[in-house]
């Protein structure tokens, strides 16, 4: 995905509090699904964003599905923000 697509991700409100909350920890998409006032096809389709510009990975234990931030992308994110605003 391009550094354009990541910030596009970034950018809807509920797809940084997905990201706040798998900050804290891996979460199911039950748990996730709890900090919303969304459809959960909806929240799939915010998770499949997510997942689609690496910002996160899954993993399937037993019948769950958990998510987990890719820290390496925000590395990555940070460091081409530092290089454009030259900090």
């Amino acid at each position: 995905m391009s550094f354009t697509e990541t910030l596009r991700a970034l950018a809807d409100p509920n797809r940084r509090k997905i990201l706040d909350l798998l900050k804290k920890k891996d979460m199911p998409v039950k748990e996730i699904a709890k900090s919303f006032k969304i459809t959960l096809p909806s929240l799939s389709h915010h998770l499949n964003i997510l997942k689609n510009t690496n910002l996160v990975t899954n993993r399937r234990q037993g019948q769950e599905i958990i998510y987990s931030l890719n820290l390496s992308v925000f590395e990555e994110v940070a460091g081409r923000l530092v290089e454009f605003f030259g900090v």
